[in-house]
C-alpha cells in the first residue's frame, strides 16, 4: 500500500512535543509492515537546514499558488535515512527556512500551513507519488482534504484521506477574507470551511475527510461533548459515523529500560529488583534527595500547564509530604505560578522534594527509572506518552481516568490485581490524594504485589506495532480491501 504521511512536525528533524514523537515512529512502525510504500512528508525548517546530519538532494521545484500570491517550493528528500521511510522536506525560506526559534508562534502561521498544505499535494503529483491514502495531522494540515476534494481531485482520483485530530484545543482559525486572500478555493468549500462568520480548518478536515482518527478511543468519545471540543462537539456528533480512537504507541528504541544509554543500570522485567534499585540510588543522589531504597519516590515529567493536572498536585501537595513519608520529584518547565509553587515546596521540604525546572531528556528517562509511582493527574489527555514510558520501566502510575490514560491505565484492585496502576475519576484533589494514598499502601504493605504489578507494567506491549497494524486496519477498510 502507498501511503502519504503529512506534518508540520516530526522528530529527529523538528518536534515540539507529542506530534512529533507520533511522526518519528508511527512511519517507520507502517514501513516495517510487507507491501508498504511510506512517504513522509514536512516543512524544511531552519534548524533541519542547517544541521549536517541530514543529507538532502533536491528533486523538484515549483510554484505554490496562495490567492493573489505564489511561492517557490523546493522539494529536498533525505537520502541518509536508516529505515525504508522516504522523507521529502519542504523548502521555502519565506515561510519556514529563514526563521530562528519555534516552529509555531509567528503571526502568519495559518498562511503558512495553508501553503504547506496546499504544496504536499502538489509534491505528491510532481514526484509521481500517487498513495492510496494520505493521512494528515491537527490543524496544520487540515487544508489538505479539502484542497484534495476541491482542487487535486483529477490527480489524486482514488486517494483517501485519514485526518487524525491530536489536539482540538488548536484548530486553525482565521477571519473570513483568510477564504479569498490564501485559500484560492471554490466557492462552495466556504460552508465547509465557515464557522460563526470565521475559517476554522480543523472544521472543513473533519467534513471532507473519509476518516477522522484521534489518538484514543475514550477521547474520541470525549470529542463529543463540549467539555473536551472547545466548540466542535456538535461537527464531531455529525461525523461519528467516521470517527474512531487509535491509542498511540512509544518507541522502544528510544525508551528502553534495558538499552537507553542514559541510564546508570539496565534492567528488564526479570532483573528489575537490582536494575531499578541502582538506578533508584543514583537518581537520588543527582536530584540531592536522601539515598534511601524504602521510601517512595513519587514522580512526574511534564510541562508545567494547568491542564496537566497541576493545580490538583498542589492543592494536595504539602498535605502528602506531611502525612507521608514520601520523597517527590518533578522535571519541567511551563507557567510561571507552577515554576515558583515547586520552587517554593522544594525549599519548604528540601529532605522530600526536587524541583528541576528544566528541559532535560536524560534527566527524564533516569526519573522514568528511578522513580516509583508516576503522577498524571491530567485534566484532559488525548493519549499521553508519559504514563506508558513510566510503566515500560516499572514505574506504576497515578492518573485521572480521562482520554488515553483510561484506556491505558486499567485500575488495578486493592490487592494491585487485574489493572495497570490506580485511577480517579472525578477531577478533584481529594480523589487524586485517596488514590495515592491507596498506591502508597500497596508499596508500603505487600512489595511482592508491588513487584508483580511493576512487572505487569513492563510486559504490556505499549510499542507502536499494535497501533500501526490497527491503522492498517483502516486504511485498508478506507480502500474498499
Amino acid at each position: 500500500m502507498k501511503i502519504a504521511i503529512l506534518a508540520s512536525e516530526g522528530a529527529p528533524y523538528a518536534k515540539s512535543g507529542g506530534l512529533g514523537d507520533v511522526m518519528e515512529a508511527l512511519p517507520a512502525a507502517l514501513s516495517r509492515i510487507e507491501g508498504n510504500e511510506v512517504v513522509l512528508i514536512l516543512p524544511y525548517y531552519k534548524k533541519i537546514k542547517e544541521n549536517p546530519k541530514y543529507e538532502v538532494e533536491q528533486v523538484a521545484e515549483f510554484q505554490v499558488g496562495l490567492g493573489w500570491r505564489t511561492q517557490y517550493c523546493g522539494v529536498m528528500k533525505l537520502t541518509n535515512r536508516a529505515d525504508d521511510v522516504t522523507v521529502y522536506f519542504l523548502d521555502n525560506d519565506y515561510y519556514f527556512g529563514a526563521r530562528p526559534g519555534a516552529i509555531y508562534g509567528d503571526d502568519d502561521d495559518n498562511e503558512r500551513y495553508a501553503y504547506f498544505s496546499k504544496a504536499c499535494l502538489d509534491t505528491m503529483a510532481v514526484v509521481g507519488f500517487i498513495p492510496d491514502v494520505i493521512q494528515c495531522n491537527d490543524w496544520q494540515t487540515a487544508l489538505v482534504p479539502t484542497y484534495l476534494k476541491a482542487v487535486y481531485r483529477g490527480m489524486f482520483p482514488n486517494t483517501k484521506v485519514m485526518y487524525t485530530i491530536h489536539n482540538i484545543e488548536y484548530q486553525g482559525w482565521s477571519n473570513a477574507n483568510f477564504f479569498d486572500d490564501v485559500l484560492r478555493l471554490p466557492w462552495d468549500c466556504r460552508n465547509t470551511l465557515d464557522m460563526n462568520g470565521s475559517v476554522n480548518v480543523m472544521k472543513g478536515a473533519i467534513e471532507s475527510c473519509d476518516l477522522v482518527t484521534t489518538v484514543s478511543e475514550t477521547y474520541a468519545r470525549e470529542l463529543m461533548y463540549p467539555y473536551y471540543a472547545h466548540g466542535l462537539d456538535g461537527i464531531i456528533a455529525g461525523a461519528s459515523w467516521k470517527l474512531t480512537g487509535i491509542v498511540n504507541g512509544i518507541d522502544y528504541n528510544t525508551f528502553n529500560p534495558e538499552t537507553d544509554p542514559a541510564l546508570p543500570a539496565h534492567y528488564n522485567a526479570d532483573t528489575i529488583d537490582e536494575g531499578k534499585a541502582m538506578c533508584k540510588a543514583e537518581l537520588q543522589k543527582e536530584l540531592g534527595l536522601p539515598v534511601n531504597p524504602d521510601v517512595p519516590l513519587l514522580v512526574m515529567v511534564t510541562r508545567l500547564a494547568g491542564h496537566k493536572g497541576l493545580d490538583l498536585l498542589c492543592y494536595i501537595a504539602r498535605r502528602l509530604l506531611n502525612e507521608e513519608d514520601i520523597q517527590m520529584a518533578i522535571l519541567g518547565t511551563g507557567e510561571a505560578q507552577y515554576e515558583s509553587f515547586f520552587r517554593g515546596l522544594e525549599a519548604e521540604f528540601p529532605e522530600k522534594v526536587a524541583a528541576k525546572i528544566t528541559f532535560n531528556l536524560g534527566l527524564a528517562a533516569r526519573i522514568y527509572a528511578g522513580g516509583d509511582i508516576y503522577l498524571m493527574p491530567s485534566k484532559s489527555e488525548p493519549c499521553g506518552l508519559s504514563q506508558m514510558n513510566a510503566m515500560h520501566y516499572g514505574t506504576v502510575p497515578v492518573v485521572h481516568a480521562t482520554g488515553g490514560l483510561k484506556d491505558t491505565v486499567p485500575g488495578v484492585d486493592d490487592k494491585g490485581e487485574n489493572g495497570l496502576g490506580y485511577s480517579f475519576q472525578s477531577y478533584n484533589g481529594d480523589d487524586f490524594h485517596n488514590a495515592i494514598k491507596r498506591a502508597l499502601k500497596l508499596y508500603n504493605e505487600d512489595k511482592e504485589a508491588w513487584r508483580a504489578l511493576q512487572v505487569r507494567d513492563m510486559t504490556t506491549d505499549f510499542s507502536w506495532n499494535v497501533p500501526a497494524g490497527r491503522y492498517m486496519e483502516l486504511f485498508k477498510q478506507m480502500i474498499g480491501e
